[in-house]
């Protein structure tokens, strides 16, 4: 049995209330927002609401999925999650592969690096962007919420990292036994690297799917995901984006829908990262001591 001075007692003390001062004040908020889509519009817009709710009912629930647009908001929102995070992944993959050789196996290595950093370091801005996204018909589609940051330099790094710490004795054994870089990289290459792959597709998944700001310029109102839907209804309180007559917005709390709304926008992630969730640390931790 290992001693524990006072000293580490004290600290191991400390870091836990640390941590649990801290879930509590992550966890109290969304408690709150869920509290409040549950309660009576008049307990909502008086603002009596604290962790519980008063006067429950699910009236907001049933509007808001009762709306046409909410639900097609909600499509295009998986959609764009599902493609995004698949093409990124893909092309993450496809980059980092060739980037993780040597200079003597791969010529030219050293000027694609600095070409990728290059693109974290500067941009072309907002309006070129915008430009470039009109010009090639892609505007006002679903393409347009996913090409222009399809290739992830940052993720590509973190995998062409990852890749660099495999040992090379794996990769000549498969050419060995004749096989070619796309069939080494698939069978020997992802399956040990699954677990940064699930990490930086939890970062690609949270990236698409929170991300409001390229629905707001490149789509329609009727065309926009749920992460513009949810910031319009927030900042500028327009309930018309989810198609309620004027009768339910006269019955219905306007605190109550948006605590709807952006409880129903966080639920897909939080029920997806516990299933990923024994891959995060792990995934970021391969791979970062090389000996």
């Amino acid at each position: 049995m290992y001693y524990k001075s006072p000293g580490y007692r004290a600290f191991a003390f400390a870091n836990a209330g640390m941590l649990l001062a801290v879930s509590i004040a992550c966890v109290l908020p969304l408690v709150h927002v869920v509290a409040v889509s549950l309660s009576s519009s008049e307990a909502a817009t008086g603002n009596l609401v604290s962790l519980w709710p008063i006067g429950f009912n699910l009236d907001n629930y049933a509007k808001t999925f009762g709306s046409s647009q909410f639900l097609q908001a909600l499509w295009i929102s998986v959609l764009r999650t599902t493609l995004g995070t698949l093409l990124s992944m893909t092309l993450c993959v496809l980059a980092a592969y060739p980037m993780a050789k040597s200079d003597e196996r791969f010529k030219g290595r050293s000027l694609y690096s600095w070409f990728f950093v290059a693109t974290i370091l500067f941009n072309g801005g907002l309006i070129p962007t915008y430009i470039v996204v009109v010009k090639t018909g892609i505007n006002n589609t679903l393409l347009a919420l996913i090409l222009p940051g399809a290739v992830a330099v940052f993720n590509v790094v973190l995998m062409m990292n990852f890749f660099r710490g495999i040992p090379a004795e794996l990769e000549e054994a498969s050419q060995i036994d004749g096989a070619s870089h796309l069939r080494t990289l698939f069978n020997v290459y992802l399956p040990i690297s699954m677990p940064s792959i699930a990490t930086l597709s939890l970062f690609s998944m949270v990236g698409h799917w929170n991300s409001w700001f390229d629905g707001l310029i490149y789509m329609d109102v009727t065309k926009q995901p749920l992460a513009t839907m949810v910031q319009a209804l927030v900042a500028n309180l327009d309930l018309t984006r989810i198609n309620l007559n004027p009768e339910d917005i006269k019955n219905l709390s306007q605190r109550g829908l948006r605590s709807t709304q952006i409880f129903l926008g966080a639920l897909p992630i939080l029920v997806v990262y516990p299933f990923l969730q024994k891959y995060f640390v792990k995934g970021m931790t391969l791979g970062a001591v090389k000996e």
